[in-house]
């Protein structure tokens, strides 16, 4: 097996893979995932140690482009539109599903008379939403209406909150364990966000104003893609978010002139690939050995984050007006996890060297229920709202 072979591999049966489990309605997010795990090297072994080793590109590149999108959504025309609404259910959905998730572990972890710092930094974990899954869902079912409007403005700023949340509870976590408490920890933090905001700012309003130099589609394909390798390639070299940097890159370019559409419509045209490459090689990453390792707290992040992403996305949805389709069904949609939550537990894992595994392995075994199970109730839960056709 060479690399060429197995890229092709991947490819093809990613797509064959797709076709065949439509039958059984599977969104293509889960199909591309299964096949992944059946060709990773717990099964086949197609995929080959330079490819595993080509994922950080590949998954960085695709956030990059899941990201720019999704600063699309929020032009001033659209945002206006429902912004309230899109605060108070990112707001309180990240809160509901980081307080539950902390005051069930907090229980089970004193009655197991274990340290307690480890329950807040899995539930701040807990509040994160992978944009990827939802995303692609949206666009292979073509789904359209107010509960996805609000869908997809709530992931893409429900990461940031996360990232708030943890910077927090990271500091409290070493006053806990330490009895100092470390600002220093919950001001790098949130310098990171603000940072993140600032340089795709600024890159987007750059790459905005170049544009215009640019004359064909071939051109601007070439230029596009620079511009969000750069901007994604100087936020991992600044220690920044690639999710937060990217949004703010598209934000910019969509508000800064209409003729930007081109920019978003042209990277649309050949995103589909890395979608594929980029849930193949996720599925293949996904150890099932870590289920065996998830134990009564696993079980209990897994509930009780699920029932603080519905009861809170109901919550928020209530307070600001928002419709009783997005009250009803939004919440399910924010259940997929991924890139954001492993961030966090890569963070406790340098931070608290006693408990940062068990930290880390909870999330990463949960992650593989949530990517498996996120994308189908995110399908059911806009067929429920009525915004995709039931197939």
């Amino acid at each position: 097996m060479n690399d060429l072979l197995s890229a092709g591999l991947i490819l093809l049966l990613g797509f064959i893979g797709a076709r065949a489990l439509r039958i059984i309605h599977l969104p293509s997010v889960t199909a591309f995932l299964l096949v992944g795990i059946v060709i990773g090297p717990q099964v086949l072994g197609v995929v080959t140690p330079q490819i595993f080793g080509a994922s950080e590109f590949i998954s960085n590149l695709v956030l990059g482009l899941i990201a720019f999108g999704l600063g699309e959504s929020f032009r001033f025309d659209k945002v206006r539109q429902g912004m309230k609404q899109v605060m108070w259910i990112s707001i309180i959905a990240a809160l509901g599903a980081w307080l539950l998730v902390s005051a069930a572990l907090l229980v089970y972890f004193a009655i197991a008379r274990l340290p307690l710092y480890p329950a807040i930094v899995l539930g701040a974990a807990a509040a994160a939403t992978a944009p990827a899954a939802t995303v692609l869902v949206i666009r292979e079912y073509r789904a359209g209406g107010p509960v996805t409007d609000l869908l997809l403005k709530v992931v893409a700023i429900d990461d940031a909150w996360c990232l708030i949340i943890s910077a927090v509870v990271i500091a409290v976590g070493n006053a806990m364990r330490a009895d100092v408490f470390e600002w220093s920890i919950v001001f790098t933090g949130l310098g990171e966000i603000f940072g993140a905001l600032l340089i795709g700012a600024v890159l987007g309003y750059v790459a905005s104003r170049l544009s215009r130099f640019v004359r064909t589609n071939e051109e601007l394909l070439i230029y596009m893609l620079g511009a969000l390798l750069f901007n994604v390639g100087l936020s991992i070299a600044l220690e920044i978010s690639v999710l937060l940097s990217a949004m703010a890159m598209g934000f910019v370019m969509a508000n800064t002139a209409r003729e930007n559409d081109r920019c978003f419509e042209v990277l649309r045209s050949v995103d589909t690939p890395l979608y594929i490459a980029f849930f193949i090689v996720s599925g293949a990453h996904l150890d099932f050995k870590l289920l065996y390792t998830l134990g009564i707290a696993g079980i209990l992040y897994v509930l009780f984050r699920t029932a603080g992403k519905v009861w809170g996305a109901r919550l928020g949805a209530k307070v600001s007006g928002a419709p009783r389709s997005a009250a009803d069904w939004l919440g399910l949609s924010l259940t997929p996890q991924a890139g954001v939550a492993l961030g966090v537990g890569l963070m406790a894992k340098a931070s608290f060297p006693e408990y940062g595994d068990y930290i880390f392995t909870i999330i990463a075994a949960t992650s593989v229920i949530f990517e498996l199970a996120g994308p189908l109730l995110t399908k059911y839960s806009l067929v429920k709202a009525g915004e995709i056709a039931r197939n």
